[in-house]
């Protein structure tokens, strides 16, 4: 259940049987031919689908994060990594506060990761809390189903090719592109000619039943961890 469609009151009575919660990390940012906030939909979409079953309540994502190198593309819009960080410890503070004890970071973008390990320390120094970070697109679920249909998928690539991130009436180049060399120059008008388009190669797309398969790969993959990769029992 996402939380725009509760009110405190039942929140806090959710609370009193349960005290998980779920925040999705996203980005804003270019997905070459894809939506800019391909990750944020993302990444709240696989949140809520794997949290719906269990009624755990899911935050709205946090919609801006750290993409330094995209910066010469129009859209992408990022933090510095201290701002980041702190915000990410912030949060977990504020929801900690409230009650929440075991909180699910599902992450949408790989640039957000500097901060995981501020999470881990976070995690460390709680005596009655814990919290998991996410990457959603690197579980091995994802990871196994994906590298049966193709070994190259990438940033802007096929395997973030959802309907959910399409444009309409935005074509697709038909032909694969070959794969970008990496890490990107950290400047960012060098990195736009090297990623020209912004897609990191591959195919742009492949049979929606393939996706989509994907996609439900992620989405065990997140319940998952929300049902039994704790530590500790709910309050």
């Amino acid at each position: 259940m996402r939380v725009r469609n509760l009110n405190w009151m039942q929140l806090e009575e959710y609370l009193e049987r349960d005290d998980r919660i779920v925040l999705p990390l996203g980005s804003t940012e270019q997905h070459a031919y894809l939506s800019l906030e391909t990750d944020n939909v993302l990444a709240e979409r696989i949140a809520f689908e794997a949290a719906e079953p269990l009624g755990v309540p899911v935050l709205p994502a946090l919609a801006y994060g750290l993409t330094p190198s995209f910066a010469a593309y129009p859209g992408s819009i990022t933090l510095r990594v201290e701002t980041y960080v702190r915000v990410i410890a912030e949060l977990l503070d504020s929801l900690q506060e409230q009650g929440f004890r075991r909180i699910l970071i599902v992450n949408g973008h790989g640039g957000n990761t500097p901060a995981r390990a501020r999470v881990v320390e976070w995690h460390g120094a709680q005596p009655d809390a814990e919290a998991i970070w996410h990457d959603w697109w690197s579980s091995p679920e994802v990871a196994a189903v994906a590298n049966s249909f193709d070994r190259v998928w990438s940033h802007a690539s096929w395997s973030e090719n959802f309907p959910w991130t399409r444009l309409e009436g935005v074509e697709l180049p038909g032909e694969p592109k070959e794969p970008v060399p990496l890490p990107l120059p950290s400047s960012p008008d060098a990195a736009r000619r090297v990623a020209g388009d912004g897609s990191f190669g591959g195919r742009y797309e492949r049979p929606d039943e393939e996706v989509l398969e994907v996609w439900r790969a992620g989405v065990v993959g997140a319940r998952a961890l929300l049902e039994s990769g704790w530590t500790r029992s709910s309050s």
